[in-house]
């Protein structure tokens, strides 16, 4: 079983963290699928039981707006009962576009896995690659 990573990077510190996440399912004995947010559908993603969704936070705490908040959108009607981790990076603020995402995702239906997504602070720590890795882990096994 391949699971997709789709996600959107500004400045690479989101793809780092897509890398780490697909490090982290490969390790688990999986197959990770890196695809950027312009090169999937949302009706192809809906089809698959686990998957990834990245973004950074952008303008206000929110997700970036040409790309992937529509994808976002067009996919939350297509959610309920599948497992996704969110993940995503943030230059200020405090990460509520991320609790904004979780609490959106989770009124669609979809079960987060580990409960929460994953921030990081500009280029991600080793605590956030660490947690990535130990996801990718995770979603294997659900």
């Amino acid at each position: 079983m391949s699971i997709s990573i789709v996600y959107w990077s500004g400045t690479g510190n989101t793809e780092a963290m897509a890398n780490a996440l697909a490090d982290g399912i490969r390790e688990a004995g999986g197959e990770a699928a890196l695809i950027t947010v312009d090169s999937v559908s949302a009706d192809a993603l809906a089809g698959e039981e686990v998957f990834a969704l990245g973004c950074p936070s952008m303008g206000a705490e929110e997700l970036e707006e040409s790309e992937m908040e529509p994808f976002v959108a067009e996919l939350e009607g297509k959610v309920k009962g599948k497992k996704i981790l969110l993940f995503g990076s943030y230059g200020w603020g405090d990460g509520e576009w991320m609790r904004n995402w979780e609490e959106r995702m989770k009124n669609a239906g979809a079960i987060l896995v580990t409960g929460a997504g994953i921030i990081a602070n500009e280029a991600p720590d080793g605590a956030a690659i660490d947690a990535l890795k130990a996801a990718g882990k995770e979603m294997v096994s659900v």
